[in-house]
């Protein structure tokens, strides 16, 4: 009984929202019930009761249906105080609680449980308003008289309520209630991972490591704490952000258990995540390796390892893989055949690569297919196949269609089309005069023509319509200063642009160049100098250089612009101040 028990508390914590779902009544002139009523939402049969209650079961069961709860609420709850009928009590507890009178609730439930104290429906329902009621310090001992009910499911009890503190939006007093539970029972080792989870969901990994350590001290072989070790190591780590010592210490833990357990698949599984998440690729491939060999057609082993396979370059092992993955049953074809297609343009095969391409379907991989494939065309000289391909992609939202516009965009302004580029963006702006995407792409392309006044236009009704947009701002100002018109102006735009986003390299680019430009560059070179440290640009370079130049600074401006055309031989910009300071 009992195992059974909690395991409905756990379900019932996962679907119990903070007010209890409604119990309704049939309606007048419904059809029959087709199946057999449950208890919880049975109203009790008035021919049944004494003729004095039948009154109040009529007026709540009409009020249920008039869509009135709060009176049938009150009427329940009044008969409910006057009768010995469990039914009665369950249906004024059920109402009270969806209409979330959870001390009228409470109150007749202590009634309840003194006419029916082994009613399981009654045990329930205590634990389900106790939650949605936020008394959580309350559930301790309700609790723990299920846990004692049946000793030997402990272990599996304990381990479902793992699921209240998953569902229940107060971590901090859930933990809390844990750690109560925890050392109530100090041997048990799914105590001490209870509280670990609940630890690691509130930020104390500190804690739940300790306890993870305490459950597989306690428990050596139970794979659990391990894994779970393993997922918060996963979790705190970021792509630019690895903690080598928790790496370390996680790597370890995972490699010893898989030497006294090698065939643990689910410990080698996590052992081979977090080597990737430490950018151990070579020791993940390896772990991987192993996996595959007693798990050739397990399309979750081979996945990761023909990803691993395609970022050491090994394309002839992830070509296998992926074409293995395309036989079995794996749900991301389209991911499949994107990476295949990565395999083969990065293999030197155009034509393979674009076959892959254009096979995937709309979905989570169509739009950077086609923006691949294009761009495999426009590489070979098939400017217009690629535009062709672009436009008979499926658009199925205006968003999706300005993905495309602005791709084929991106296209004319690499092959320096500027006019068409300008012509392409224009008109679709006209369809979507207010898209803030267009508005900026058609405003640089004006920019290149230099229609200024058609530039400006499209900037100010972009910053009109987006008046945080830095980049909009600094296009702007930066387009004034270069051109040294409205100094300014210019230098109010960059400004703002500044406080928007003050990191943003490409901003303290153009702070320096229109404070060069107003006659300040001592002021310049340093604005430049960081943007140049946090940016190694060709553009930045030149600019830096040119107000070196004009410090005197003419040894350091001629071995950072040159270092920089090393770099970026094709620069404009740079090109121009190399032929202007160094004709």
């Amino acid at each position: 009984m009992f195992s059974k028990s909690l395991a409905m508390l756990a379900l019932a914590a996962l679907f119990c929202p903070p007010a209890l779902a409604l119990p309704t009544a049939d309606e007048p002139g419904s059809p029959p019930r087709t199946t057999e009523p449950s208890r919880a939402t049975e109203p009790p049969q008035a021919t049944e009761l004494n003729s004095r209650t039948i009154f109040q079961v009529l007026l709540g069961e009409i009020a249920l249906q008039r869509g009135d709860p709060g009176i049938a609420a009150a009427a329940y709850q009044d008969l409910a105080r006057n009768t010995r009928d469990v039914r009665v009590l369950q249906r004024a507890v059920e109402i009270s609680a969806a209409v979330q009178q959870y001390d009228q609730a409470l109150e007749l439930l202590e009634r309840w449980t003194q006419l029916a104290p082994d009613d399981e429906a009654q045990i329930q329902m205590r634990l389900n308003l106790l939650l949605a009621s936020g008394r959580i310090a309350e559930l301790e001992e309700p609790i723990v008289d299920l846990l004692k009910s049946d000793p030997d499911q402990l272990s599996a009890n304990f381990l479902s309520l793992t699921r209240l503190f998953a569902q229940h939006p107060d971590k901090p007093a859930m933990r809390n209630l844990f750690a109560r539970l925890a050392a109530r029972y100090p041997d048990l080792a799914e105590a001490h991972y209870i509280l670990a989870v609940a630890a690691a969901g509130t930020q104390q990994r500190d804690l739940a490591h300790a306890e993870l350590t305490r459950a597989q001290a306690l428990k050596p072989d139970w794979e659990a704490p391990l894994l779970f070790r393993g997922e918060m190591f996963l979790q705190a780590t970021t792509p630019g952000a690895v903690d080598p010592d928790l790496a370390a210490q996680t790597i370890g833990q995972l490699g010893a258990y898989l030497k006294r357990k090698p065939e643990s698949r689910e410990v080698r599984l996590q052992l081979a995540r977090v080597l990737i998440a430490a950018r151990q690729y070579q020791l993940a491939r390896q772990e991987f390796d192993h996996l595959l060999a007693d798990n050739p057609d397990n399309p979750g082993i081979i996945y990761p390892v023909a990803m691993l396979a395609l970022q050491e370059k090994d394309f002839d092992t992830a070509r296998r893989l992926f074409a293995r993955l395309l036989e079995l049953p794996f749900p991301d074809q389209g991911a499949v055949r994107f990476f295949l297609g990565q395999t083969e343009e990065e293999s030197g095969n155009t034509d393979q690569a674009l076959a892959y391409y254009k096979l995937i379907q709309p979905g989570a991989h169509y739009f950077s297919a086609r923006q691949r494939a294009a761009y495999l065309l426009f590489k070979s000289d098939r400017l217009q196949e690629a535009r062709a391909l672009l436009k008979a992609s499926t658009a199925r939202t205006a968003s999706e269609k300005t993905t495309l516009i602005l791709l084929e965009a991106q296209l004319l302004r690499e092959a320096e089309l500027h006019a068409e580029t300008y012509a392409l963006l224009e008109s679709a702006l006209q369809q979507q005069p207010e898209d803030k995407e267009l508005l900026y792409d058609t405003a640089m392309a004006a920019e290149k023509l230099s229609k200024l006044a058609d530039m400006e236009r499209h900037l100010k009704k972009l910053i009109k319509l987006s008046p945080d947009n830095a980049h909009a701002y600094n296009a702007l100002g930066y387009s004034l200063a270069d051109r040294n018109l409205r100094l300014p102006e210019a230098y109010i735009l960059i400004s703002k642009a500044s406080e928007l986003a003050p990191q943003d390299p490409y901003i303290m680019d153009s702070l320096g160049w229109v404070l060069y430009r107003q006659g300040k560059p001592k002021q310049a070179l340093k604005a430049l100098e960081t943007a140049y440290s946090i940016k190694n640009d060709p553009e930045i370079a030149a600019h830096m250089g040119e107000v070196l130049w004009r410090l005197g600074r003419q040894e350091e401006a001629r071995e950072l612009l040159q270092k920089a055309a090393t770099a970026s031989p094709d620069n404009v910009t740079l090109q121009a101040t190399l032929k202007k300071l160094m004709p």
